[in-house]
């Protein structure tokens, strides 16, 4: 009778046990910002490495299983209309909840010559206040695919998914 019981319950700790240990949290990631503060002008390669580092954000997270990232698309438009996100922290947590995320993610490459860069990503709550979770940032020297890679790998290995 012993042996029975305990072959009922199996399927359900067996079940249990694969189960993950946390919910995937939604996140928005929107597209990145370039703020540049050179004088150079904006050139066509750095378009061209924000879309390159959008891929990888939102390839690397969703990829992580701690989110599911949403399509920001439906809210583009919008979007490009408005104040750049990295001065409206309500208009990117707005456009989030819109989207159904609880969270949203925005990146700002700060170009200060064409050998020093900052990129900075801002995670926030999408409730209404628009609350800072987090913020992390990373200097990167040089202006070229292989320096911008570099940097957000280096903030998504050790920040936004570092272990806690």
């Amino acid at each position: 009778m012993r042996s029975t019981r305990r072959a009922a319950w199996l399927p359900l700790l067996l079940a249990l046990a694969a189960a993950p240990a946390f919910a995937a949290e939604t996140i928005a990631v929107f597209d990145a910002e370039l703020l540049d503060t050179s004088g150079q002008g904006e050139q066509a390669d750095q378009q061209r490495r924000l879309a390159m580092l959008d891929a990888e954000l939102r390839q690397a997270l969703a990829a992580s299983g701690r989110y599911v990232v949403v399509d920001v698309a439906p809210q583009r438009a919008r979007l490009a209309t408005g104040p750049a996100l990295r001065d409206c922290a309500g208009c990117a947590a707005d456009a989030a909840r819109t989207l159904g995320a609880g969270l949203a993610l925005v990146t700002v490459v700060q170009k200060v010559s064409n050998l020093i860069l900052n990129i900075t990503v801002s995670v926030l709550e999408a409730a209404p206040a628009a609350t800072l979770r987090a913020a992390y940032s990373v200097d990167i020297r040089g202006n070229s695919d292989e320096s911008w890679r570099h940097g957000i790998r280096w903030l998504l290995r050790n920040r936004l998914l570092a272990a806690p």
